[in-house]
């Protein structure tokens, strides 16, 4: 049974594009999300995120009425769920208020036959939790862990595996891995992913599922671990990593990543602890990448301090606010830790430079941090430190940092 009506609950970096990719297949989609100026804004036909190519989408299935927003759950045929799954405290537990929550509102509209996906990046069983909220809130209603295939109500897990800055590219060519909590609903939920995915998907159970993206990401974050570990080790031997990793690289079967700041953004920088919280005993390399890569802008805000110490009046350029190339997007950022950080030690002028956001966070305002432009940053500056590779940081005049003491993250410079 083709679908006419699509709720996606949560209108930030996944929920939207989502949202507009599917109503761009002539389906019928309402967003709900509880930020009102995120609802006014794409009710408008515009968007509140950097994302390149959503703001035409978005226009486009705004205005003939395909895509619309709310701050309340409406009846409609299938739910996706795309709301923030952080940690909470030094235990780095996981926080899954924002999905108990979404279940919660959708839950007095829905009706027999609906699919309810769970698209958030969650711990393993989280997908069972959401199953169980929407139970004790409808009684009336069946679920897939009692009664499995005949249950009224379907329910998966299908995670996004995009990257910012090529989401809509993604959403469509990406494999899929489905996991539903019985065959049924893993088969009506690849019926929706169908209407938009030419990728491949693929069934699992909900848990693999979870576990899936979670592997992914932990991959990954071990792997920069690697790379930010070898360039502490190459500053302290005095050996430029970038040239080593260059060289390295050239063996047809090693791949080095580039070193950085940090880690940041809502996956890399928290999924990874979803599995050590789950298996704290056995998940210790993955607990020990996690470690390394937060460890790291410490090191750099020390190599700040040992820079800004060589002058009377320091001036810091902070290049890049956002946790990766050419977004807005500040979550978990390195980069937005470091300033903040630096702010605190009170060693000097600290002047931000990010050109995909319109003001500085509050955050950072209240701590006396300047806000400029590229060119009024460097002009003023002493000290400079490549947080971000920005595609204007790498187009920037060379001649304009040869007179400062830079710091480079990112090997640009």
């Amino acid at each position: 049974m083709p679908f006419k009506k699509v709720s996606v609950i949560g209108l930030g970096y996944i929920g939207l594009p989502t949202a507009a990719v599917i109503a761009s297949r002539g389906i019928e989609v309402v967003g709900v999300d509880i930020n009102q100026h995120a609802v006014d804004t794409i009710n408008a036909g515009e968007i509140h995120i950097v994302e390149p190519d959503l703001d035409i989408v978005v226009r486009s299935v705004v205005t003939v009425g395909k895509l619309r927003a709310t701050t309340t759950a409406e009846p409609a045929e299938a739910f996706m769920v795309a709301v923030p799954t952080p940690f909470k405290g030094d235990d780095h537990s996981p926080d899954l208020s924002y999905i108990e929550a979404a279940a919660k509102t959708i839950a007095p509209v829905l009706e027999k036959g609906n699919l309810v996906i769970l698209e958030s990046t969650s711990p393993v069983g989280a997908t069972e939790k959401m199953a169980g909220w929407l139970k004790e809130y409808r009684p009336d209603l069946s679920f897939p862990q009692d009664k499995g295939d005949s249950a009224d109500i379907k329910v998966a897990h299908c995670p996004e595996r995009v990257l910012p800055g090529y989401v809509l590219q993604e959403l469509v060519t990406n494999d899929r891995v489905i996991g539903g909590m019985s065959k049924a609903c893993s088969d009506r939920a690849v019926e929706l992913y169908k209407t938009f995915v030419k990728g491949e998907c693929i069934i699992t159970g909900a848990r693999t599922a979870e576990m899936a993206k979670l592997t992914e990401n932990s991959f990954r974050d071990v792997n920069i671990a690697f790379a930010n570990e070898l360039s502490v080790i190459c500053d302290k031997l005095k050996i430029n990593v970038w040239e080593l990793i260059k060289l390295a690289n050239r063996h047809p079967r090693v791949d080095v990543l580039n070193p950085g700041p940090g880690v940041g953004g809502h996956c890399i920088a928290v999924d990874p602890w979803f599995i050590v919280n789950s298996c704290p005993d056995e998940a210790r390399l993955i607990e020990q990448a996690r470690l390394t890569n937060d460890a790291k802008p410490h090191y750099v805000i020390e190599q700040i301090t040992k820079a800004a110490d060589e002058f009377k009046r320091p001036v810091i350029a902070c290049l890049g606010l956002a946790f990766k190339a050419d977004i807005d997007d500040l979550r978990e950022s390195p980069a937005l830790q470091i300033v903040s950080d630096l702010a605190d030690k009170n060693i000097g002028e600290i002047i931000a430079v990010e050109p995909n956001i319109d003001a500085l966070p509050k955050k950072l305002a209240d701590k006396g941090i300047a806000f400029a432009s590229l060119e009024s940053a460097l002009d003023k500056a002493n000290v400079v430190v490549v947080l971000v590779d920005h595609q204007e940081f790498k187009s920037a005049d060379r001649s304009q940092f040869a007179a400062k003491v830079v710091i480079d993250t990112r090997g640009i410079v």
